[in-house]
């Protein structure tokens, strides 16, 4: 959630959009996988505890957005960059936790371009999806993976993604 949370803001800074709502709907967006951690439930069982905390409609229904099943519709520049930065952010924690480095400080977009193509590196993701959230977001799929990474990197202490490069000065 974090990670989302430093992308959606990168999006915000980059669109001239309010970057702490931008970044509280990031944050929020898997609040509940925890307690509701299918498909089924997450995120629309979780929306009555966000309501009961004063969380606005707008930001409820850009989260329900993520979620196919909700059959909210992401119709709006917030939700398409919510559902555009949400499995990317996943897909780059990976791909920086089988390198050497084990670091995203030293991450270029051809190291997650080299495991997009590897089939056997997270499967469990679809590629195909993330391809296209990001091209309904309007940032070619490359450029979106480059914009991720730097929106991770001042985070990576707290995603634990500093790897053995402590002595690295994060931009």
């Amino acid at each position: 959630m974090l990670a989302v949370e430093a992308a959606m803001r990168f999006y915000a800074g980059k669109f001239g959009e309010d970057a702490e709502s931008w970044g509280l709907v990031g944050l929020l967006h898997d609040f509940d996988w925890e307690i509701h951690p299918n498909l089924e439930q997450h995120p629309s069982a979780g929306a009555p505890i966000l309501r009961e905390r004063g969380v606005s409609q707008d930001m409820i229904q850009d989260i329900l957005s993520h979620a196919e099943e909700t059959g909210v519709p992401r119709d709006t520049l917030r939700r398409k960059a919510l559902y555009a930065c949400d499995e990317i952010t996943g897909l780059i924690t990976a791909v920086c936790l089988v390198r050497p480095s084990r670091s995203i400080l030293d991450l270029e977009v051809s190291s997650v371009k080299k495991k997009w193509k590897d089939k056997g590196f997270a499967a469990g993701t679809d590629r195909e999806v993330m391809a296209q959230a990001a091209a309904d977001f309007g940032v070619e799929l490359w450029e979106h993976v480059g914009n991720v990474v730097l929106a991770m990197r001042p985070i990576a202490s707290e995603l634990g993604l500093v790897g053995n490069m402590q002595n690295v000065k994060t931009p």
